[in-house]
């Protein structure tokens, strides 16, 4: 096995991203995007490479600060592209899904023509959209991963913006309420400390039991849905993927927004939060998978104390608004929960936990 060489040259790697940026000023934006892709490349592997091998944190931050330049550029030139393709169909250069309106024959061209495909240019349009929403998000994303010394990678961009970026229609805003059944549940097995922090909090569905319960708890959400507390203190809009901690270090209690988000989400409340419990609804196939570091991060690295599988499956879960047939759930889930030890760590061993949710609901009034 050859060594892992004391020093990493970035010169030629440096020199790369600039080339990438000059073109992006000067309006070479195609040619900014292919280089820009490119250093990215080369900059992950170098930093993949230097972790792998135990290089200096110095080091790994130097090959990561290149990989968030130039997914920087890249995502500035894709925003440029999205609204130059957008600009191009509306004047019936750029074939659309038909002909616009008053348009007169021209000669069209195709995305395929220009170089991406309608999926590039569908992304490209949701950074778009994120950037003319909360101008300089990209930029900020980026840098909060290099600030907690982690990996700026396209997939985590992509879970800090696109959630934010989809229309409702799209995605509901990602809200599917917390059946009541599975907070009686975790509250009949699980003690927390006075305060907890809601992160996902939606309509309420889980805090509105929690303070039932006794507990304080601290609101907050991606969207905006004016939800309160017992007290009538109104929920923060914050992306808890950016979100720095808390020095109280309020316990963690919620139903995290699954796809993209997902892991970047459980392993940003182990990172950067970690608190003294999270507990975290979960499909149960979150036991599984081995190729996404933050996936690994959470159970290999940070071991769940407990994790309570519901034998019977919980009610459907559905999408907010949803008016149509109720279906029963074919999900099946589990509270994970992560617990420190006296040595400040998430080290389990995790102790497996089949429960029915049917046991533990309150009686019912006679």
């Amino acid at each position: 096995m050859n060594a892992l060489p004391e020093t990493f040259d970035a010169s030629g790697l440096q020199q790369v991203v600039e080339r990438a940026r000059a073109l992006l000023d000067d309006g070479d934006v195609a040619a900014a995007r292919m280089l820009a892709a490119g250093a990215y490349d080369q900059a992950k592997a170098a930093a993949g490479y230097a972790e792998r091998f135990g290089a200096a944190e110095r080091l790994v931050g130097k090959a990561r600060r290149l990989q968030g330049d130039a997914l920087l550029i890249e995502a500035r030139a894709k925003i440029r592209l999205a609204d130059e393709w957008d600009s191009s169909q509306a004047s019936g250069q750029a074939k659309g899904k038909g002909r616009p309106k008053n348009v007169p024959d021209v000669e069209q061209f195709s995305a395929a023509d220009a170089g991406f495909t309608s999926k590039e240019i569908h992304e490209a349009r949701k950074l778009a959209t994120a950037e003319r929403k909360q101008p300089g998000i990209v930029e900020r994303a980026i840098e909060a991963r290099l600030a907690a010394g982690l990996e700026p990678s396209r997939a985590n961009l992509r879970a800090a913006v696109g959630t934010d970026t989809a229309t409702a229609a799209e995605r509901g805003n990602n809200l599917y309420e917390t059946p009541p059944e599975a907070v009686h549940t975790l509250l009949a097995l699980e003690d927390f400390q006075s305060d907890i922090w809601e992160p996902a909090c939606g309509r309420g569905a889980i805090s509105r039991l929690l303070e039932a319960a006794g507990y304080r708890v601290e609101l907050s959400d991606l969207i905006d849905y004016g939800t309160s507390d017992g007290d009538g203190v109104v929920q923060r809009v914050e992306d808890f993927l950016t979100s720095t901690p808390d020095p109280d270090r309020p316990a963690i209690v919620t139903n995290p927004p699954y796809g993209a988000a997902l892991n970047p989400f459980v392993a940003h409340a182990l990172r950067v939060h970690r608190p003294g419990k999270l507990a975290l609804l979960l499909n149960l196939n979150f036991l599984c998978g081995f190729d996404d570091p933050d996936r690994c991060f959470a159970m290999d690295e940070n071991k769940p104390a407990r994790v309570h599988i519901f034998t019977r499956r919980l009610p459907m879960m559905h999408r907010d608004g949803w008016d149509g047939n109720e279906a029963s759930s074919r999900m099946n889930t589990a509270w994970f929960v992560w617990e420190m030890n006296g040595d400040g760590e998430y080290a389990g061993p995790t102790i497996l936990n089949r429960v029915d949710w049917k046991d533990y609901q309150p009686a019912v009034p006679a």
